[in-house]
Formats: C-alpha cells, sequence, structure tokens
C-alpha cells in the first residue's frame, strides 16, 4: 500500500467515524475468511458495517472525531464495527461474540461517550431503533382505538336492546 492509498483509507474512515453514532473495537484473532465473511454479511443485513483495519492507520482517522478517546483501545489484530444505529452494531458482535470464541469486544463509543465490553453487551439488549418507533406508533395509536371503542359501545349496546325486542315481538 502506497502512500497515496493510505492517505484514501485514512480520509475514508475519517468520513465514516464522523457519520456514525456508534464504533465498537474487536480482536478477532484466528478468524477464518469464511467466519469474517460471515460477520460482515450479519453487519450488512443490519445496517452497520465491520473493517478490518490497520491500527496506526485508524488512530490517524481517529484524529478530530467524537471517538478520539478510543485510540488506545488499538492494539493488536483489531477491526472496528460502526453503525449509525446505536444499537444494531451492538446486537451483531455480541450475538456472533457468543457462538465465536475468536471475536473479543474490546470496548467502543457511542458519541462521545466510551464504553467497555459490559457496555456494549448492556447496549446489544436494548431494542433497535424500528422497534422502538413500533412500540411509539402503538402507544400513539392506542388512545384513538379506545375512543373508538367507546363511541361505537352505546351504538352497538343500542342495536342489541333493539334486537332483543324484535326477537321478543317475533316470538309472542
Amino acid at each position: 500500500m502506497d502512500r497515496s492509498q493510505k492517505e484514501e483509507l485514512v480520509a475514508s474512515l475519517h468520513q465514516t467515524f464522523a457519520e456514525t453514532n456508534l464504533v465498537i473495537v474487536t480482536q478477532q484473532s484466528g478468524m477464518t475468511v469464511a467466519e469474517v465473511s460471515d460477520l460482515r454479511r450479519k453487519m450488512r443485513d443490519a445496517g452497520a458495517s465491520y473493517k478490518v483495519t490497520k491500527n496506526r492507520l485508524t488512530r490517524l482517522a481517529l484524529e478530530g472525531t467524537k471517538f478520539e478517546a478510543l485510540k488506545e483501545l488499538f492494539t493488536g489484530p483489531t477491526a472496528v464495527a460502526v453503525s449509525a444505529d446505536p444499537v444494531a452494531a451492538a446486537k451483531v458482535c455480541v450475538s456472533f461474540a457468543k457462538g465465536n470464541e475468536k471475536l473479543i469486544i474490546v470496548g467502543g463509543a457511542m458519541g462521545e461517550t466510551k464504553l467497555d465490553a459490559q457496555a456494549i453487551q448492556a447496549l446489544a439488549t436494548l431494542p433497535s431503533l424500528d422497534q422502538l418507533r413500533g412500540k411509539l406508533i402503538g402507544v400513539l395509536q392506542a388512545p384513538a382505538t379506545k375512543v373508538a371503542g367507546v363511541v361505537q359501545a352505546p351504538a352497538a349496546q343500542l342495536a342489541r336492546v333493539f334486537s332483543a325486542y324484535g326477537s321478543q315481538g317475533e316470538a309472542a
């Protein structure tokens, strides 16, 4: 890799760090190409990305971003998982690490808040952004549904009373 390629990689990583909300630093020594490809596919499906990076270049890319405090985590065979959704990358990393002991979550950051491995595991248990949106819509629609049920109830009761009188009249 020549100097211009390194500069492009640093610029690309810097832009990625500027646009993302969550960065997770992992160590993945001994993972096969198939395992890394599987992890990348799962990340893509969740709306996140996973990239093996050079530590020195990544430290340069972190300068001037909100994730600058993560520089010390980049030692050994590291990779970064990033996502705009604050939960997506954490969910995939934690679930993949449970099934593969070669992937170790070192730490990360959400915005300017630095997270350790336990905090990332706790973050993975939270509902995703889409699930939260669904719950919020359900809460907003519930009162309207209840109001419609209350408004319709007297009419339904009145219809049952007429029906009862009608059946009494036919029986007589």
